[in-house]
């Protein structure tokens, strides 16, 4: 018997040695030249595969090349330079299977050029826009030997406390899904295997943007349809789109963290969704399971992370020290461990690093001689689409656009902050590269007006807050106070208004202020920025906010100071110029908002699309016994879709080409608009759907389409939307997806609130 044993066993090394010995399947038959490369490595070498290293502390560059060597890593990221990447490949090579490596980074508003963060990008309202800012970020980022991206963050945020709603595209399932698309498509171009594309992976899966209170990190407690009419689509759409892979979230989901929910990884993601990409958990997420409380210690974290099909380990160690362990004894098998590392190999195929290792590292000679230099920017892209992003919120007695004459104050802590307006996950973006909106008017203005300077105010009174935020961003001090007394600030910005014609005070939330870890109990302008507000109110001199922040906020006493209020958020590298081509009319703002600006935090959550209830508050009638807030006006200060221009627009003649809608067809919507004012402008006409009667509560309306066009001063157009049954498509409570027959109604505006309105009946 022993001897029948040992022979089969030597036979069976022998068919795999033999295996081994044979030629790999040609190249472009991914699955067989995967599958025969699985069949050649070692555990060890497959584990390897699933580690992706941060570039930091955590482990010196030596180490990780000894690694790499040994075939113990499978990727890294946060080195962004040709010269740093190259001799990481360069070990990579010398390992027994020659496996390349791949170089990841955070590329989300740009890469070297900055462009708006993703809420002012949502902005825009404008693919075509958005599409320039993936397109061009994926090409700096390529060339500068990056391979994938952990973008976009497709997170619905309907609580702006949250600190990275400044990282998302908003409040909205159907405009973040179209953004999440478009996003999609330009970084992969026509195949993230091409030099100049790199590979998104869609985040983070799932329902970030709806941790409790606000507060980062937090629980998610959440119905299924819910999840499935809000939440959910956005990643589906950014994975339908082609996005390589996605980055697991770090909050728990009804009680289980994403990163062991096998719910949500396999039944959802691969099976009903048939993703077959990469999956990679957020930084050091494994191990904070153990944190979560659902595993004992790092062994049964690991167990339970690859189980639940987690691919790759972002800052891993828990990988590299259990899964050995955990394979050997059986409780990990080797089928999950080569399904996770089937998935790693697929995307390094698929970003055509199989093909040439060196695809976006190039040849040492063809290394830039100066990775910072200004002519490796876009800045004519930058600063259209920061244009784009700007959003009007008042205009009293058309204060703007100012004149190029007289004299010009410009005072606030965010006047003149290169940091601040490049926003958070600035990528490889520098501040010395940035313009601010003081150095955009200067040179707006030229030898034709005179301007003057003041800080006026420090970002914040609050020094345990500063101190918390120059840790959050430990490279370097990014508030950096001016010490004079808050009142002798003041003075000196009280003065330059005195001698001014008009006063710009840009005011708002340092960078750090919205940001990951930088979750917020008040949406107000800090307590040293309204005194600043109220003393220049007082000289009785035009004053114009100009507000810097990633999330709404609170500015129902600031507004009633300003005669006018342009929302910039952190428009990137050509900000300041931007800003000032919107002050001085060089170019009319057209920007809609992307999220409801609620008029305080007590209002939270507050979103457009909100299911009907059975004792809603209606404006003009009684309160009493009906859900509002009884200490202060109801609604939001600002609804979604909102945004003024300096011309006018009107909607007019709404009408349906039928009144019924039979399963299968088309209903075409009509509306005229029409440019009213004397400047060319653009606008956003947004179709709503409401359906009047469902079997569960619906919302009161739904974004379903929209355009942005283009009018000249007095010019009419007709805009027509085509409806369709998938339109009027919901979950219902048995997660059906369905149309229900009944009456919708058709609403179409400017904006989220002030809507024109027709109806049909789905038959």
């Amino acid at each position: 018997m022993m001897k029948l044993c040992m022979l089969g066993l030597a036979m069976a090394f022998a068919t795999q040695a033999t295996f081994a010995a044979t030629a790999a399947p040609p190249l472009q038959d991914k699955q067989a030249f995967i599958e025969h490369l699985i069949n050649q490595m070692s555990v060890d070498e497959k584990i390897g595969q699933l580690r992706l290293i941060s570039i930091g502390p955590e482990m010196p560059r030596e180490k990780i090349r000894e690694e790499i060597a040994a075939g113990r890593i499978g990727g890294t990221f946060n080195s962004i330079t040709r010269d740093e990447n190259r001799p990481m490949q360069d070990a990579a090579m010398r390992s027994r299977l020659k496996i390349p490596m791949f170089f990841a980074y955070d590329v989300i508003h740009g890469h070297r050029t900055t462009f708006p963060i993703s809420l002012g990008l949502a902005a825009t309202w404008d693919m075509q826009a958005i599409a320039k800012v993936g397109r061009t970020s994926a090409a700096e980022a390529a060339a500068d030997s990056i391979d994938m991206t952990f973008a976009p963050m497709v997170d619905i945020a309907r609580d702006p406390r949250w600190g990275r709603t400044s990282e998302g595209f908003g409040e909205d399932t159907y405009l973040t899904s179209r953004i999440g698309q478009v996003m999609v498509e330009s970084l992969q171009g026509s195949s993230p295997a091409n030099p100049d594309s790199i590979m998104a992976i869609v985040k983070h899966f799932a329902l970030y943007g709806a941790v409790e209170g606000g507060r980062d990190y937090n629980t998610v407690d959440m119905s299924l349809p819910k999840m499935y009419n809000d939440y959910l689509p956005p990643y589906r759409a950014g994975l339908d789109a082609g996005a390589g892979g996605v980055m697991v979230a770090l909050n728990s989901i009804n009680g289980v963290p994403a990163t062991s929910n096998t719910w949500l990884m396999n039944d959802l993601l691969r099976k009903d969704w048939g993703f077959k990409g990469v999956t990679i958990s957020d930084h050091g997420a494994i191990q904070e399971l153990i944190r979560h409380g659902v595993a004992q210690d790092g062994r049964e974290a690991a167990k339970l992370a690859i189980k639940a099909g987690i691919d790759m380990s972002m800052n891993d160690s828990l990988y590299a020290e259990e899964l050995p362990g955990l394979v050997r004894s059986g409780e990990v098998t080797q089928a999950e461990l080569d399904q996770a590392v089937r998935e790693v190999l697929g995307a390094k195929y698929e970003m055509g690093l199989f093909k040439d290792p060196y695809l976006r590292i190039g040849q040492a000679k063809d290394d830039p001689k100066d990775v910072y230099a200004d002519q490796r920017l876009h800045r004519d892209a930058a600063r259209d689409v920061a244009r784009r992003s700007l959003v009007l919120l008042e205009n009293r007695q058309q204060t703007l656009p100012l004149r190029k004459a007289g004299t010009i104050a410009v005072v606030g802590p965010l006047a003149d902050a290169p940091i601040d307006m490049m926003g958070s996950w600035a990528a490889a973006g520098r501040p010395n590269r940035s313009v601010t909106v003081r150095e955009g008017l200067r040179r707006a203005v030229g030898d034709q007006a005179r301007l003057i300077y003041a800080k006026g105010a420090n970002v914040s009174g609050d020094k345990a807050m500063v101190d918390y935020l120059n840790f959050l961003n430990f490279d370097a001090p990014e508030i950096v106070d001016d010490l004079r007394p808050a009142a002798v600030l003041i003075d000196e910005a009280v003065k330059a208004a005195q001698q001014a014609d008009v006063v710009v005070a840009v005011v708002g939330e340092s960078r750090g202020m919205s940001h990951e870890s930088s979750s917020r109990t008040t949406l107000e302008i800090p307590a040293v920025q309204r005194d600043l507000i109220k003393a220049l109110k007082a000289t009785g001199k035009p004053l114009v906010l100009v507000l810097m922040n990633g999330r709404p906020l609170s500015i129902g006493w600031e507004r009633e100071q300003a005669d006018a209020v342009l929302e910039t958020w952190f428009s990137g590298t050509e900000g300041g110029n931007a800003i000032a081509d919107v002050l001085f009319g060089d170019y009319n703002p057209s920007g809609k908002l992307a999220i409801t600006f609620p008029r305080s935090v007590g209002q939270i959550p507050m979103y457009y699309n909100h299911l009907r209830i059975g004792r809603p508050y209606t404006p003009g009638k009684p309160g009493n016994y009906t859900s509002q807030y009884f200490e202060e006006p109801n609604g939001p200060l600002y609804p979604f879709g909102y945004g003024l221009s300096y011309t006018s627009f009107e909607l007019s003649g709404l009408s349906l080409n039928s009144k019924t809608l039979k399963r299968g067809d088309t209903l075409q919507a009509k509306v005229t608009v029409k440019n009213t004012g004397k400047r060319d402008g653009e606008t956003v006409v947004q179709l709503y759907l409401q359906d009047v009667s469902a079997s569960m509560s619906r919302p009161v309306k739904e974004l379903k389409n929209f355009h942005k066009l283009l009018l000249k001063a007095g010019e009419s157009r007709t805009v027509s939307f085509n409806i369709s049954e998938d339109d009027l498509k919901f979950y219902n409570s048995q997660l059906q997806r369905v149309a229900e027959p009944g009456q919708f109604n058709v609403q179409v505006g400017l904006d989220s609130e002030a809507v024109q309105q027709q109806s049909f009946e789905l038959l």
